[in-house]
């Protein structure tokens, strides 16, 4: 079997993708690592952006508001492309039974920071998985066909072309091939490697764009992690920006407020983090906002304060610390949402459309899974037409199947458990909120000590059969092809812009960094390099 177009990932940004490729006409698979509805879309609580009235609120100002969050790195044409097609998609998800808030019969709508008006449609502080759910059951009624439980491997790729791609079955640890003229990674980002420093899935570990390095693509602006300001405290499980929207206060356990929580997400996450290391707690107070204004519009974040803090927002603050929440780096795409690679396309979070830039706006993720969503399924299934690929086994396929082999017969001299915690710990210390020439340069030689040793953290459970072992040993090994990616990335910029924050160089500077950093494999060795923004 031979699809037109391959969608791998199955969260929000896969599922708009594979509805615009199968409009096209296209036959259309959609593989993910799990079930779409476990997908780290239904973690985006504050909702997504739109100008739906220009009586109070216009495009341009959205526009504006994006372009200044993201530090100078934006392209100006992505920014104008999204921005003015968001209030279709809203008319489009609300057309498809996407159940919003609404307020005197409309979408209701409300600020998230760095937005100068309440442009973020919502629905209760669930948007995301609200989202998520209706498309999910829209592309059922659409006739997409899925493929659960498979964890992608690697691309196929022949001169600079994508065939398809492998798999790892997680049913029965078997390596299959899947052929198309297509290709589109949906895969999410790659917080996770800040493990339980991050508001992430499990699954965000970074697997599509470890595979699109391995293959040819360039990665670009990996060192631009975004913190979330409001982690809770012990568990990292994310406290909606829609709680600061609504009114909340930030304070410290004297009860002073000491920031704008209404400020970008960088700024207000540094703040947070200043006052943790001045050894004061940090809370997000709401008990203001009164019992029914939060059982009405917040109900997800009390329950979760409660159930991972034993806290109850409606009598005490919430304890709170900032956490790796959003990466605005990932695989270099153009305007069509193509990559390096021929037929290949990324977009979501896996992506770098040049939408976010060094910050990502607060109700802007969102939006970017609808609007590229669809125009990377329409792209793909358009260059499906003109594409042909010979039905054969390839030597990727045979290559990964001896891979997998060889990982149970790895000696189980280091226990990668061990190292995975030790790198979260060292990267949210020295690759988090603040960073320094010295700690950056420190985790790097410690990430490529890691790599070496790679072959000597065997697993210990040889079972075929639903091996998680085998599973997370595969993504311990995509994290640390990536976090190297970062800590070049981010030695590399002598500059402080947008999320990212060097103590040593704590000033923007444009004469020299106004550029998008670049990395790329040659050989198996990792180059990087810096493409300069033209004005």
């Amino acid at each position: 079997m031979i699809y037109d177009v391959l969608v791998i990932g199955t969260g929000g940004a896969g599922l708009c993708a594979a509805l615009s490729a199968k409009e096209e006409g296209a036959k259309v698979l959609a593989v993910g690592k799990s079930y779409p509805t476990r997908s780290q879309t239904s973690m985006a609580q504050g909702g997504i952006n739109a100008v739906l009235s220009e009586n109070s609120d216009t495009i341009f100002s959205h526009i504006k508001d994006t372009l200044n969050s993201s530090a100078g790195l934006a392209d100006k044409r992505v920014v104008e492309y999204v921005c003015k097609e968001a209030p279709k998609a809203i008319q489009w998800l609300d057309s498809i039974g996407t159940p919003f808030s609404r307020e005197n019969g409309k979408i209701a709508q409300r600020k998230l920071g760095g937005s100068n008006a309440p442009r973020a449609c919502y629905a209760q502080d669930y948007t995301g998985l609200k989202i998520l759910h209706t498309l999910y059951d829209f592309s059922i009624k659409e006739g997409i066909e899925f493929l659960d439980e498979s964890f992608f491997l690697n691309l196929i790729v022949e001169e600079n072309r994508v065939k398809g791609a492998t798999f790892l079955d997680i049913k029965t640890s078997q390596v299959k091939q899947i052929l198309s003229k297509s290709v589109i990674i949906a895969t999410g980002g790659y917080s996770k490697i800040y493990k339980d420093f991050s508001t992430n899935s499990s699954h965000a570990t970074g697997d599509g764009l470890s595979a699109a390095l391995r293959a040819g693509c360039r990665l670009s602006d990996m060192e631009f992690i975004q913190f979330h300001p409001t982690a809770l405290k012990k568990s990292s499980v994310l406290i909606s920006e829609a709680a600061r929207g609504a009114g909340g206060f930030l304070i410290n356990q004297k009860g002073e407020r000491f920031v704008d929580e209404l400020l970008t997400r960088d700024e207000v996450s540094r703040a947070i983090y200043n006052e943790i290391e001045k050894g004061n707690e940090v809370f997000l107070d709401i008990r203001h906002l009164g019992k029914e204004f939060i059982e009405k519009n917040l109900p997800q974040e009390r329950k979760l304060s409660i159930l991972y803090e034993g806290i109850d927002p409606l009598k005490e603050p919430i304890p709170i610390k900032p956490a790796a929440h959003y990466t605005m780096g990932g695989i270099d795409v153009d305007e069509n949402l193509e990559t390096s690679v021929e037929n290949l396309y990324a977009v979501g979070e896996c992506a770098n459309a040049k939408l976010h830039g060094a910050n990502r706006l607060g109700g802007n993720s969102l939006l970017e899974i609808i609007v590229l969503g669809k125009l990377a399924g329409k792209n793909a299934a358009k260059r499906a037409k003109e594409s042909v690929v010979e039905d054969k086994i390839y030597e990727k396929t045979l290559m990964d199947a001896n891979f997998i082999k060889g990982v149970f017969s790895f000696p189980n001299k280091i226990d990668f458990y061990e190292k995975r915690d030790f790198l979260s710990k060292i990267f949210y210390r020295n690759v988090g909120v603040y960073r320094e020439e010295m700690g950056l340069k420190g985790v790097l030689s410690v990430v490529r000590q890691m790599q070496r040793e790679l072959s000597f953290m065997g697993i210990k459970d040889k079972s075929p059969l639903y091996n998680t072992n085998l599973i997370e040993f595969i993504e311990f090994g995509n994290m640390i092809e990536l976090a190297e990616t970062i800590l070049v990335s981010a030695i590399s910029r002598n500059e402080s812009r947008g999320a990212h924050f060097r103590v040593d160089y704590p000033q923007r500077d444009d004469e020299k960094f106004l550029a998008h950093t670049i990395t790329w494999k040659e050989d198996g060795v990792l180059c990087a390099d810096f493409k300069k923004i033209k004005n």
